[in-house]
């Protein structure tokens, strides 16, 4: 029994990381707007985007496009990387 146990164990702490993948996506779109005190980004798929405090906005302007990767948590998407489209 407590083979059986350690091994579900060891199974659900394997597999746990691609829980937290499988909740990631990406969106290309263009940026409406920067708003730097409340760490968001609107962009035109009427989305609002929350930032992390150590976020860099050099290059993030109002019509800018770019490709965001974020990660639902509690409703609200956060994002985990941004890239700007050239």
């Amino acid at each position: 029994m407590r083979m059986m146990i350690s091994v579900l164990l060891a199974t659900a702490s394997f597999l746990s990381p691609l829980s937290v993948l499988a909740g990631s996506d990406d969106v290309e779109a263009t940026i409406q707007a920067v708003n730097v005190d409340g760490l968001s980004l609107v962009l035109d798929d009427g989305k609002t985007y929350s930032l992390p405090e150590e976020f860099n906005f050099d290059g993030l302007e109002s019509g800018v496009k770019v490709i965001v990767f974020f990660t639902e948590v509690d409703g609200k998407r956060v994002v985990d990387d941004l890239e700007i489209v050239q």
